[in-house]
């Protein structure tokens, strides 16, 4: 009797065991790539399916986004500038058959990859175009990195440049640029200023000279802009013509200056 409970509880464990390995189960972002004695054979989705005990084996390949922070590369820019470039990665396992059977690590794989492709790319940039216009560089590593890591299986959705660490010299050699292309607009404005003011102030002279009364109309604004508040000084200014008529009439003899005109006439 002994004997046989024996013999039933391992027949009892070894059932419990074919069944837990009869099936398995997947969560909605992984899939599992199915080996049928060591042969590659159908994926399983998402849920539960079935298994043949000790001749089925599955991997398991993680389908959503992973986001890994690329080691800090220092490399040399087209233009000879020591540089310390640090980026961000965003990429996925597109195709999890292809991921399992083409690279053994398809993560440290695609890693390597990118900090391969983000010393290229560096490397064909020079260090104006690559602070003023980033975007570009991003699109050109991102392509680069694309063309490896599509044969494994990875689809690679983003790549952006972080940081970028530039040596203490370089970075006063720009400010000292930037410095001097401001002074440079600001004179530039400067004196576009001057030529328009010096146009406006020409084409107000030919005015005044063809109407004599707009002389006269700028004198007495002249006057409403020094007789300011608390001024007791009112400076009038009288036309010269107005001057002599006021000597003849009151029957002074001409100014000097008068005379001198007439006799040279």
């Amino acid at each position: 009797m002994p004997v046989i409970l024996g013999v039933l509880a391992i027949i009892v464990v070894v059932f419990l065991v074919t069944a837990l390995k009869s099936f398995g189960i997947n969560r909605e972002y992984q899939r599992a790539v199915l080996f049928r004695l060591g042969r590659l054979g159908e994926m399983k989705g998402p849920g539960w399916y079935w298994l043949i005990p000790f001749v089925d084996r599955v991997v398991r390949v993680d389908t959503r986004i992973i986001t890994y922070q690329l080691e800090t590369q220092e490399t040399i820019t087209r233009d000879g500038v020591a540089v310390r470039v640090n980026a961000v990665l965003w990429f996925r396992a597109e195709s999890p058959i292809q991921v399992v059977n083409s690279v053994e690590n398809w993560m440290s794989a695609t890693v390597q990859a990118a900090e391969t492709a983000l010393r290229d790319a560096i490397g064909q940039s020079d260090l104006d175009h690559m602070l003023k216009d980033r975007a570009s560089i991003n699109e050109r590593l991102q392509q680069l990195l694309r063309e490896a890591s599509l044969k494994w299986g990875v689809e690679i959705d983003s790549v952006e440049i972080k940081d970028v660490d530039i040596p203490e010299q370089m970075q006063r050699a720009i400010a000292k640029e930037a410095e001097a292309i401001r002074e440079k607009r600001a004179r530039i404005i400067r004196a576009e200023g001057e030529q328009e003011a010096a146009t406006k102030l020409s084409q107000a002279a030919d005015t005044i000279s063809t109407v004599p009364a707009a002389l006269e109309l700028r004198r007495l604004q002249t006057l409403s802009e020094i007789g300011v508040e608390h001024n007791t000084t009112i400076v009038a200014m009288l036309p010269v013509e107005l001057v002599h008529a006021a000597r003849k009439i009151a029957g002074l003899p001409p100014a000097e200056s008068e005379t001198e005109t007439t006799g040279a006439g």
